[in-house]
């Protein structure tokens, strides 16, 4: 199903119920004067509309942190925010005054990490993205890189879970562990715990099931293949059977 984001995105409305500069931002797009959120008619804004407009905004940010924007990474952008072909042009020129804007990528960011304080896992989502976008043209070249480090501080993603999420992404020492999380030390009951574990916790079915818009839907899809992928090369480093039986 389409986002009903992008029927709206024309409108003063999502403007008016953002607020702050995600809601500037929209705002413009629209062509309306904002008010503040706490002012706004139209309630608190959905997690959807909150996760779709900052992942643009952001992404767009990140764009041109190394000077350039790239065929790949544009495209990249466009596999994971679901745009329907009628919107392809909107999206545009939100990216567009994303990267022309006054406000700063921590203006966003910070916004963000406010309206998910609660949901953590929203904020790897939204970073998991960037990196996706970042890796598009097959390198994060190192504005991205400190970008990237610099959105997760605000987000409260600390260096260790920042480590983690990279190595989904980009060729790390010790790739496989790192992406679960793990440690050469721990066991193959262990592994395989924890590894079953994040594939619950990780599953798309479970974005679809809280409610999530269809771009946190991709992410996990790729964060699951990002995960699949570090058990599949631990097995074959340790020589496990398919069928490891159960841990204790």
């Amino acid at each position: 199903m389409v986002s009903t984001f992008w029927g709206a995105l024309g409108g003063g409305g999502l403007g008016l119920a953002l607020g702050g500069p995600l809601g500037a931002l929209v705002g413009a797009l629209a062509g309306h004067m904002l008010i503040d959120r706490e002012g706004a008619p139209f309630g608190p804004a959905s997690r959807e509309l909150i996760f779709t407009t900052g992942l643009v905004a952001l992404s767009a940010k990140m764009a041109r942190s190394d000077g350039v924007v790239t065929r790949d990474e544009v495209a990249a952008f466009e596999r994971i925010v679901i745009v329907p072909p009628d919107q392809h042009k909107r999206i545009e020129m939100l990216f567009d005054l994303a990267k022309q804007t006054s406000a700063g990528f921590e203006a966003y960011a910070s916004q963000i990490a406010e309206s998910f304080r609660d949901e953590p896992a929203l904020l790897e989502d939204v970073l998991d993205g960037l990196f996706l976008i970042a890796a598009a043209d097959g390198a994060i070249h190192e504005a991205e890189h400190a970008y990237l480090h610099d959105v997760a501080g605000i987000f409260g993603i600390g260096e260790a879970d920042f480590a983690r999420i990279e190595a989904r992404h980009a060729r790390r020492p010790d790739d496989p562990y790192l992406v679960l999380g793990a440690s050469r030390e721990m066991s193959d009951a262990e592994l395989k715990r924890l590894y079953r574990q994040l594939v619950a916790e990780n599953h798309p079915d479970r974005e679809i099931a809280r409610g999530l818009p269809e771009e946190a839907v991709t992410i996990a899809t790729k964060r699951l293949s990002a995960i699949n992928a570090a058990w599949d090369a631990i097995e074959k480093e340790r020589g496990l059977a398919i069928g490891l039986p159960e841990p204790a």
